[in-house]
């Protein structure tokens, strides 16, 4: 499975990109940051970061994206420019046709270090063992999208096999009647 994982954010959106499957080793694919200048319009950073995220889309033919499920901090004005970078890679998935699912920041640290308080330091050295890199991935954005795309593999994988498992026991029941209640409510 290809996943592209995407860390939001309207100033640096890492992106990265892994192959990998459940008993199978994690490979780097693609690891880089989109930048956009805070001076410019929002809509023109927003265009930027589109036009970027659909050539790497392109180039890379993923199979699944991942982006980092945005959630409250004190910083309004710095949780709308991310809320808004996360609509992009979302709709970039939409309009592909390809399957989008969202991590919280926690289930990835969890899912990489074993520790859903785990610092960026951590998330990073982990990034760095877990794909046998010689050097750490800069920034911490671009670390942090291959913990989301690494996070997917080895949980996304693993979600899917439990429901497709739930759906093939309902499946394999046999079907019962309705079972038809009777109301009085209207009955005089």
């Amino acid at each position: 499975m290809r996943v592209l994982g995407v860390d939001p954010g309207l100033t640096r959106c890492g992106i990265g990109v892994v192959d990998g499957g459940i008993g199978q080793p994690v490979r780097l694919v693609g690891v880089g940051v989109i930048r956009t200048p805070v001076g410019d319009d929002p809509a023109e950073r927003l265009l930027t970061l589109q036009t970027e995220l659909d050539q790497w889309l392109s180039d890379y033919e993923p199979d699944v994206v991942a982006v980092e499920r945005v959630f409250a901090k004190a910083n309004i004005k710095g949780i709308m420019g991310t809320a808004q970078a996360s609509a992009v890679p979302m709709l970039a998935a939409a309009r592909r046709g390809l399957p989008l699912v969202m991590h919280t920041p926690s289930e990835v640290k969890a899912s990489v270090t074993g520790n859903g308080r785990a610092d960026k330091a951590q998330v990073t050295s982990m990034v760095t063992r877990i794909l046998r890199l010689e050097v750490a991935p800069k920034p911490a954005d671009a670390a942090d999208a291959l913990a989301l795309a690494i996070c997917h593999v080895w949980r996304g994988g693993a979600q899917a096999r439990i429901a497709n498992a739930a759906a093939a026991q309902r499946n394999s029941r046999p079907k019962e009647a309705p079972l038809v209640r009777a109301s009085n409510r209207y009955a005089r």
